[in-house]
């Protein structure tokens, strides 16, 4: 079986189009994708300078080689934060192969904790919380984002880019469905030009299946160890219920994100909320106190 793309012998097959790929094939057009994604909705400007979140996942590692690849021949400069949560046996592997990957490629980075933050680790924040019902990915969500945006803004950035990926979306829209929080949805789309700090997303367009084959076929090593709390939210669950329905429809995820792209459009129009300043911290919110210093306050007043 012959490459679409050259003489060379396929080793991938993209079951939604049929092409057929070998290895140098494929890699070139996950990075041709996220170059035109990138383009599309002008996530990155002349001269900006990107901080890509590096969690040590496959995702987050491919999108920083990709980026880094891209960076001198588009003129914008990149730097790497990775967030250290303070979960015993499972970040530190991940530090390490995110520390000896960005100085391979030359990239500066740094490391910030949810202790220095917030002076609570996610351990100690999900043994504080009132209800077992709120799952850990949700604490820990609420508090990477503000870790995030604060590391962007330490480092100077003027865009932060994660390895988010077309199945991420896809889940998150079913959960925020699933949950009732429909206003969530109108802020799904790429376009992040309300954003006081733009957020990107140049895997949004993109198979996860398509960036594990990717790392695996450009030899980037990446964190084995799964999060010990990753199974407590319903996110698993959905994963494998749209890989089940692409396995027997091929495609029909693309055509879920098309109609996620729509629906987030109307959602945002009819229910747009002009954003504020929270009173606490002055990030932007759509209150009068953001998400993440209520819910360190309601933690904190569990400590005492």
């Amino acid at each position: 079986m012959k490459c679409d793309g050259c003489e060379n012998s396929a080793v991938y097959t993209r079951k939604y189009s049929g092409q057929k790929l070998c290895s140098d094939c494929f890699s070139n057009s996950i990075v041709r994708k996220t170059a035109k994604t990138i383009s599309k909705h002008k996530m990155i400007k002349n001269n900006e300078l990107v901080a890509v979140a590096v969690s040590g996942g496959k995702d987050s590692l491919a999108l920083l080689k990709i980026i880094h690849e891209m960076s001198s021949s588009h003129n914008f400069r990149i730097k790497a934060i990775t967030i250290d949560e303070g979960i015993p046996g499972y970040r530190n592997e991940a530090l390490e192969i995110v520390e000896k990957f960005c100085e391979e490629l030359g990239v500066e980075h740094k490391v910030y904790s949810y202790k220095d933050l917030f002076e609570l680790t996610l351990d100690e924040a999900l043994d504080l919380r009132e209800n077992e019902k709120t799952s850990s990915c949700s604490i820990c969500g609420t508090l990477r984002r503000r870790a995030i945006d604060h590391a962007a803004k330490d480092i100077g950035a003027d865009v932060i880019a994660t390895g988010h990926n077309l199945d991420d979306t896809l889940q998150t829209f079913v959960i925020n469905m699933l949950s009732g929080d429909t206003n969530k949805i109108g802020w799904m789309d790429p376009d992040t030009s309300l954003n006081s700090l733009r957020k990107i997303k140049p895997f949004c367009e993109i198979y996860e299946s398509e960036i594990v084959f990717y790392a695996f076929t450009n030899d980037i090593p990446f964190q084995s160890e799964p999060c010990p709390h990753m199974n407590e939210g319903i996110r698993t669950e959905i994963r494998e219920f749209l890989n089940s329905l692409e396995k027997q429809h091929s495609g029909i995820k693309n055509n879920l994100y098309k109609s996620i792209l729509r629906v987030s459009n109307i959602v945002k129009e009819t229910n747009y909320k002009e954003k504020t300043i929270c009173k606490k911290c002055g990030s932007d919110c759509t209150g009068n106190v953001c998400s993440v210093c209520n819910m360190v306050l309601k933690l904190k007043e569990n400590q005492t």
